[in-house]
């Protein structure tokens, strides 16, 4: 099995990525995809961002068994001792998927960053396994994540603070709850600090399905930002005080809806009516099964 720091990007699974507060009463269309990705595997729920671990998964653990999820076990991982037991180990071995509820994205990295739990959810999403996470959750699936900021106003230069993720998918940003807490000026703050990143921004009750970290699939009752900043022309983020507000010259945006696609290698939307080979998001009542195409093992070290 590759370790993390070897990947096979043409071996990974999915990621279900999505911007917080997704509908848990109504259609539970964004919870309903993922059952659907794990069909009749298990699914971990990780709620090691989570302050009340027992109250959110009991809560995501009735809906996915709704949903006709069989197999719904609990992942609490509350110091970083619990990331490197051989019982937590056990739990994920025989996973098709990993749900992260959300919280606090610095708990998860801290607790679980470069320990055997680390590398178990690196070898299940090398595996071909199903990777999800919201708020929080969504947040760490990067390499870089966002851990503090202003929201609801222009960016001013020194008011971003940043911090290693997970990096399951690379050369991306992502935020959460965004259009509802106005992210637009801190995304635009990370973008300027490395515009070699894609900035995505993802609304409440939205979700991106990406596919081989090639492209993203949007769903959901929100819209989904894209921040390119590969043409800038103009930044002052390296000249004026932490204070300053921030100038872009030149960046590119896009703005995503339920059924658009996304390339990430090209940097480009696709027809919405032409999504990628083997994207199926459906609202549908039923969860038709996906087989694993192989075999998950998730051993540790």
């Amino acid at each position: 099995m590759p370790s993390h720091k070897q990947r096979k990007e043409d071996r990974v699974g999915t990621l279900i990525i999505i911007g917080g507060h997704e509908d848990r009463e109504g259609k539970c269309e964004i919870l309903k995809e993922v059952a659907r990705r794990v069909g009749k595997g298990k699914l971990v729920v990780t709620t090691v961002a989570s302050q009340e671990p027992e109250e959110s998964f009991e809560d995501y653990r009735k809906i996915f068994q709704d949903l006709g999820l069989k197999g719904v076990a609990h992942l609490n991982v509350n110091q970083r001792a619990d990331a490197d037991s051989e019982e937590n180990g056990k739990v994920l071995q025989d996973a098709r998927g990993l749900f992260f509820t959300g919280g606090d994205q610095l708990r998860i990295t801290s607790l679980i960053g470069e320990t055997h739990m680390e590398t178990h959810i690196h070898n299940l999403f090398e595996s071909g396994g199903v990777i999800c996470g919201t708020s929080a959750g969504a947040s760490v699936m990067c390499e870089t994540m966002m851990i503090e900021s202003e929201g609801g106003e222009s960016h001013r230069i020194g008011h971003l603070r940043m911090a290693p993720g997970l990096g399951l998918i690379r050369d991306v940003v992502i935020d959460q709850h965004f259009a509802e807490r106005g992210r637009m000026g801190r995304l635009l703050g990370a973008v300027a600090q490395n515009p070699r990143v894609l900035g995505i921004g993802l609304d409440e009750d939205t979700v991106i399905v990406v596919e081989e970290l090639c492209y993203f699939t949007v769903l959901g009752e929100g819209a989904v930002y894209v921040v390119d900043g590969s043409c800038i022309t103009h930044s002052n983020i390296a000249e004026e005080a932490e204070d300053h507000i921030l100038s872009l010259f030149d960046v590119k945006l896009h703005v995503l809806s339920t059924g658009d696609t996304f390339d990430l290698k090209e940097r480009r939307p696709l027809n919405a009516y032409q999504p990628g080979p083997g994207t199926k998001l459906e609202n549908s009542n039923s969860i038709p099964e996906i087989e694993n195409p192989q075999k998950t093992s998730a051993a540790g070290d």
